[in-house]
């Protein structure tokens, strides 16, 4: 008994001890943890718990040329409420929780004032210091939740949280959408000219100091101390909105009544380069058409006949042909060694001159004109076409550009048939916007200039950068080339192809209709082509070239007369009638040496007062706060009567510019659809009559 006390007595002070051993280890590594590693950890913990987040910069906006915004940044918040914040008593929590509650659910309508409050009251019993208000809110929501109960305050005594989030919008929506681009930039993505000129739209970040909370979120310490953005620069560009809307809409309109697959329409100022409309077209694979790729700038195509221009440039400038020469082309088709050359038809009983080779678009005279001349010095043509710097690409500012291909002799793929075919726009490749930029040489009495986009850049509205127009070339040929090659192209739109488009236009042009058959798997398909036409207008001083270019069409008509032209001709008449510029000088002399008025017009007075200042029309005087104004004419004086506008009624816009109409009623809140051209004839909203804001309203448009 004795001995086995002892034997428990001994595990006792052995388990006694050991428990002694192993206090005394953790009591050292306390005292280790504290006096050794307790600084870093501290740190470690410190770090953890507050960072520096970056504060994103707003980013600039692309403009048009007249100031309107194609993308802008618009900044949307998160809105979120420190309900447990020391600085909010329990006293004014409670008095002015339903009167909060109240407020956001007038201006969410998401949830009812008792379902606000009930939520107010949870957060605040749990302690929560970052409760989720509302996501996507609006400067101006943020302005009136900043007069709230409580949050009125300020951000510290009121616990208002609200976190910029900026959002990157289109206002003219599908309007130029591939030119403007987008940039993603954790994919690496960069496109237009959003990708272009990236660095100076994006500015500088900015820096915030923020700690962690309870449920991992991060919120502001103090946000005086906040490094503040530089936000970025702005970019002026040379699209004009109501070319480039004309464009789209012509465009469009036409893909669809022709079933084709892909297009795009390019206006351009002959003398500077600068692009006013670009538009893109793709169909989907579900048959809508959007602008998915910058077909103008990326699809590298074999021209067809449009390219005839550079060949006859050619020819001309070598003294191989004279415009009244007469060329055999037979009953149409020629033979070079195994391949066929063919005509639609028989020209002139097989004996048509140059011109009518040219104006009737003749594969057989053309390529007989190259043949001939060159068959024996190939190169000698190539170089001609190389001197156009047609082999050259234009160094557009926009990723993307195809590659021109003009071959030479030395090409692996040159063959005997080569040069015939090349004449006519086969075994060459150029992109839209390459083949437009020669026509507009052309029209620029021979100088080449480099198409643009960008015209300059400002910060906070000071221009601290200027693009200036590129020459590419002086002359593509001499002088008296280029007069034979305008001649050529005006006989086109008047003696020939197009003859009919354009038989009752109210100017003239010169253009170049182009049918080529596209190549599938290296062999032309005879039920797949590019309906191209190129040109430029008036014909006398140019001011804008143009070209129009519609992929497979297959509802029945390919030939560029029947696809390409309409559109051309529709952006043409637009243009032409809405630039007082081209034909001032025919208003001026017909109103000033005749003693007539002209039409009855409404609008917005000073715009008007300035017109008629212009065309020497004394305009009756109205008072400085003048704005929109009826005109009647009485005998031969002018009658100007001030429209007074109603806030909340549909005002009366018939009479007026479709610009002076969309003006208004977009003013007033109303959405605004045209059809047509012209001045507006009728409206769909009665004049007068009561409307609520959102709803739609669509204008005529009419010329007589």
């Amino acid at each position: 008994m004795k001995k086995v006390r002892n034997d428990i007595l001994g595990r006792a002070y052995f388990i006694a001890s050991l428990a002694s051993i192993l206090g005394l280890l953790i009591l050292g590594k306390v005292v280790y943890i504290q006096q050794v590693e307790g600084h870093e950890l501290r740190q470690k913990a410190q770090e953890e718990s507050i960072r520096l987040e970056s504060i994103e910069a707003m980013r600039g906006n692309i403009l048009s040329r007249n100031g309107s915004l194609l993308a802008t940044t618009v900044p949307m918040f998160e809105i979120r409420m420190d309900i447990a914040s020391p600085h909010i008593s329990t006293k004014l929590f409670n008095s002015k929780r339903d009167s909060l509650a109240l407020m956001l659910s007038k201006l969410f309508h998401d949830k009812t004032r008792q379902k606000y409050s009930s939520i107010l009251q949870n957060a605040r019993d749990k302690g929560n210091r970052y409760l989720l208000i509302q996501k996507n809110v609006d400067y101006g929501q943020l302005k009136k939740l900043s007069k709230f109960p409580i949050f009125r305050r300020g951000k510290y005594k009121g616990g208002l949280i609200s976190l910029q989030q900026n959002k990157r919008k289109m206002p003219f929506g599908m309007l130029a959408e591939r030119t403007i681009g987008y940039e993603i930039k954790d994919a690496g993505i960069s496109v237009g000219l959003e990708g272009r000129y990236s660095e100076y739209l994006e500015g500088e970040s900015g820096v915030r100091l923020v700690r962690k909370i309870a449920g991992g979120y991060w919120i502001p310490v103090d946000y005086s101390q906040d490094i503040e953005p530089q936000n970025g620069s702005d970019i002026v560009t040379s699209i004009d909105v109501n070319i480039q809307d004309v464009a789209e809409n012509a465009l469009l309109l036409q893909m669809k009544k022709q079933n084709a697959v892909a297009g795009c329409a390019i206006v351009m100022e002959v003398s500077t380069g600068e692009i006013l409309a670009m538009a893109n077209l793709k169909k989907n694979k579900k048959g809508e058409y959007g602008e998915y790729f910058n077909y103008a700038i990326a699809e590298s195509m074999e021209p067809g006949s449009t390219f005839k221009l550079a060949s006859i440039i050619a020819a001309l400038e070598d003294n191989i042909v004279a415009l009244d020469d007469t060329i055999y082309t037979g009953d149409g088709h020629w033979k070079y060694e195994n391949r066929t050359m063919n005509d639609d038809h028989k020209i002139d009983e097989g004996f048509p001159t140059v011109r009518k080779v040219f104006e009737k678009s003749s594969n057989v005279g053309v390529s007989r004109i190259i043949d001939r001349g060159y068959r024996k010095r190939p190169q000698k043509y190539i170089d001609r076409l190389y001197d156009m710097s047609l082999n050259k690409p234009l160094g557009f500012e926009l990723a993307g550009e195809g590659t021109p291909y003009i071959k030479n002799p030395d090409d692996p793929s040159w063959s005997l048939v080569s040069l015939p075919w090349m004449s006519i726009g086969y075994e060459v490749l150029l992109t839209p916007l390459q083949v437009l930029t020669l026509y507009n040489a052309v029209a620029n009495d021979g100088k080449m200039v480099k198409p643009i986009l960008a015209k300059e850049i400002r910060k906070a509205g000071k221009t601290t950068k200027v693009f200036e127009t590129e020459v590419i070339k002086n002359s593509i040929a001499s002088q008296k080339t280029i007069q034979k090659a305008q001649d050529l192209l005006v006989g086109v739109a008047t003696d020939g192809t197009v003859e009919t488009v354009f038989k009752n236009s109210p100017y003239t042009l010169g253009g170049k209709t182009g049918t080529a058959q596209i190549a599938i798997n290296g062999r032309y398909d005879k039920t797949h082509y590019n309906a191209t036409f190129a040109g430029y207008f008036p014909a006398k001083n140019p001011k804008y070239s143009c070209i129009v270019v519609i992929s497979r069409p297959s509802a029945g008509k390919f030939y560029a007369s029947s696809v390409a032209a309409p559109v051309f001709k529709a952006i043409a008449d637009r243009v032409y009638a809405t630039d007082l510029a081209i034909h001032r000088g025919l208003i001026t002399d017909s109103i000033t040496g005749t003693g007539v008025t002209p039409a009855i017009w409404s609008g917005y007075y000073p715009d008007l007062k300035q017109i008629y200042n212009e065309l020497q029309i004394e305009a009756p005087e109205m008072g400085e706060d003048a704005r929109w104004v009826t005109i009647h004419r009485d005998e031969d004086k002018l009658d100007f009567k001030e429209r007074n506008i109603l806030q909340k009624r549909i005002p009366d816009v018939r009479g007026m510019s479709a610009k002076d109409a969309i003006y208004m009623l977009e003013s007033i809140g109303l959405e605004v659809k045209i059809n047509g051209m012209g001045r507006v004839r009728k409206q769909s909203l009665n004049p007068g009559g009561a409307f609520k804001k959102g709803n739609k309203i669509e204008l005529l448009l009419a010329t007589k």
